[in-house]
C-alpha cells in the first residue's frame, strides 16, 4: 500500500516508521528542512520537502496513485485542506486527519474526511475508563451509518443488577454486543443473561440515544 503521510513531527515520524517497518510504501511530506534531513538520515529517502496542502506537492509525491494519506500537522486547518485535495483533486480512497481541537472533529466528517483522531479524546476516554464515575465511554463512531459503540459500567447501585437483559428497557435502536464479567469473562448476551455489578456492557446505539442508554444502565 502507497501511504503519503502530512507531516514529519513527532506523531508523522513514528507513524511513518511503522508504517515501514510493516512493509508499507511511505513518503512524508514535510516543509522544515531540518525535520527533512532528520527523516531522512535515520529512514531514508522517503521524505519530500514541500507543503501538503498544494495541489504540486502533492502531485510531485505522486498522489494520483496513494491508497492513503494521512495528515498529521499540528494545524487542524492544514490537515483537512491536505485531505480535501487528496480527495478531491487526485482521488486518494482514503484520508486520515489528526485532529487536535475535538471541537473540528464534525467539520472534517461534514467535509468528507473518513477518518479522524484526536489525541484528546483518546487521552480522556481512558482517563474516563479508570474513573468510576464515568459510567458511558464512547469507543467508536461508525460513520456513514450512524451508530456508535460504547461501554457502560455497571455501578452497584443500578437499577439493573440483578436483572434479566430481556427485561431491561433499552432505547429504540440500541443492541447489547458483548458483556464482560469478572467471573465469567467475555460472552455473548442473550435475553436471559443476568446483569451484575461490575459487569462492562459493550453496546451499540444511536448518539442520540447514548443519554437514555446511560440512564437505563445507571441509575437506581
Amino acid at each position: 500500500m502507497y501511504i503519503i503521510v502530512i507531516g514529519g513531527g513527532k506523531v508523522g515520524y513514528y507513524l511513518t516508521k511503522t508504517l515501514l517497518a510493516e512493509g508499507h510504501e511511505v513518503l512524508v511530506i514535510e516543509k522544515d528542512a531540518r525535520k527533512c534531513e532528520t527523516i531522512a538520515e535515520e529512514l531514508g529517502s522517503i521524505v519530500l520537502r514541500g507543503d501538503g496542502c498544494e495541489v504540486r506537492t502533492l502531485a510531485e509525491a505522486g498522489c494520483n496513485r496513494a491508497d492513503m494519506l494521512i495528515a498529521v500537522t499540528g494545524h487542524d486547518e492544514d490537515n483537512l485542506v491536505a485531505c480535501q485535495v487528496g480527495k478531491h483533486k487526485f482521488q486518494v480512497p482514503r484520508t486520515v486527519a489528526r485532529v487536535n481541537n475535538p471541537k473540528n472533529a464534525n467539520i472534517f466528517e461534514i467535509l468528507g474526511v473518513e477518518t479522524t483522531i484526536s489525541s484528546t479524546d483518546l487521552i480522556l476516554a481512558h482517563i474516563e475508563h479508570e474513573l468510576p464515575t464515568h459510567p458511558l465511554i464512547h469507543l467508536l463512531t461508525l460513520k456513514g451509518i450512524g451508530l456508535e459503540i460504547v461501554e457502560l459500567k455497571i455501578p452497584a447501585d443500578s437499577a439493573v443488577v440483578g436483572r434479566r437483559i430481556r427485561d431491561i428497557p433499552l432505547p429504540s435502536d440500541s443492541v447489547l454486543a458483548l458483556i464482560i464479567s469478572k467471573s465469567k469473562g467475555a460472552q455473548v448476551p442473550g435475553g436471559d443473561t443476568v446483569l451484575a455489578v461490575g459487569d462492562e456492557v459493550i453496546a451499540v446505539t444511536k448518539p442520540e440515544n447514548e443519554p437514555a442508554l446511560r440512564v437505563a444502565f445507571t441509575h437506581t
